[in-house]
């Protein structure tokens, strides 16, 4: 991990010098746009609607609008302000940690020491643990005041910013006002659901069945061929289709997803998953035959012409009823036709 930002948490008159780093990261897998015709990567640009000129971020500034009329804040009269340059987190009030409305929590940090000896972080440390609370802090990160909580996690101290109370949003649902009358057997009943639905929650028991499923589908295109370049999808000549099984695989995403809900129909046994579908496009001779005799043709009228390959490959993938015709076709006559 690398620290974000440098501190001292203001405990009374006690300083504790700490290093702060995000507690958290995202694992979703990185995707990025690019143009369906031809794999090319697309980029947003930072144009001037005034001169039209495309501006590099080191020269824009903010603005803010009101009235009609516009005050633009350059980046050093921002820095000027005196709460922006403060590194302190100052401790202001000590809580019951049930006194924090979860809604209000924002985003975690760890606080590692920062000098030789750890003795003021400990101290302060044992003082949560001592009177069981949590420390209401305010501090100031990335051009913006915060409230945080101080807590303790596996011998760490944690700092979690908090939405200030004019963020969070009152809920106000009429249809909440309106009388409802609730039986006691359903109100058993539903209390029995519960109990039999009880347990100690483990976050290491659950996962996430989208990243896993899409982990799947990239490596089962990569396996069959269906992957482009790296360097092509930043304007380079476009690289030639694939196997065109984009189809058969998300249908075998798709009856995997179905027998792991339960909802899957026939034999079990005989349902491809992800991992099968390569395979099962290896073990089928005449599934990939469009594609194949579309590039056969390309490549008799002229192999110097990768676009036109690449432009009927395409085509192939995205009519997959004339794809499914092909297929029924016997191997003889579609070398014929071919």
């Amino acid at each position: 991990m690398r620290a974000i930002w440098k501190g001292a948490i203001a405990f009374g008159l006690v300083n504790v010098p700490v290093k702060v780093y995000s507690a958290t990261e995202d694992h979703d897998i990185g995707l990025h746009q690019v143009h369906g015709a031809d794999g090319g990567r697309i980029r947003y640009q930072r144009r001037c609607e005034v001169c039209g000129e495309i501006v590099d971020y080191a020269d824009i500034d903010k603005a803010y609008e009101e009235d009609g009329r516009t005050v633009v804040l350059t980046r050093d009269e921002l820095k000027s302000i005196p709460a922006e340059s403060s590194h302190e987190i100052e401790v202001v009030q000590f809580v019951p940690s049930e006194q924090l409305d979860p809604m209000m929590f924002e985003k975690s940090y760890y606080l590692e020491p920062d000098s030789k000896s750890p003795k003021a972080y400990v101290l302060l440390r044992r003082a949560l643990e001592d009177t069981d609370r949590v420390a209401v802090v305010q501090f100031a990160l990335r051009e913006k005041t915060r409230l945080g909580a101080l807590r303790i996690r596996d011998d760490v101290l944690v700092l979690q910013s908090l939405l200030w109370s004019d963020e969070v949003r009152e809920a106000a649902f009429p249809a909440l006002e309106t009388t409802v009358r609730i039986s006691a057997q359903e109100r058993e009943m539903s209390a029995a659901l519960v109990d039999s639905m009880a347990g100690d929650f483990d976050p290491s028991q659950f996962t996430d069945d989208y990243q896993v499923q899409l982990r799947k589908l990239i490596d089962a295109k990569i396996e069959q061929g269906e992957s482009l370049d790296t360097e092509q999808t930043f304007g380079a000549e476009a690289a030639e289709a694939g196997s065109g099984e984009v189809i058969d695989l998300m249908e075998a995403l798709k009856r995997s997803l179905e027998k792991k809900r339960g909802g899957g129909t026939g034999d079990a046994s005989k349902t491809d998953s992800a991992e099968d579908a390569p395979e099962k496009a290896t073990r089928t001779k005449a599934a990939p035959a469009r594609s194949t005799a579309a590039t056969r043709s390309t490549a008799a009228k002229g192999a110097g012409s990768k676009a036109t390959a690449t432009k009927t490959a395409s085509k192939t993938t995205t009519k997959p009823a004339a794809k499914e015709a092909a297929a029924k076709e016997p191997a003889k006559s579609r070398r014929k036709g071919a």
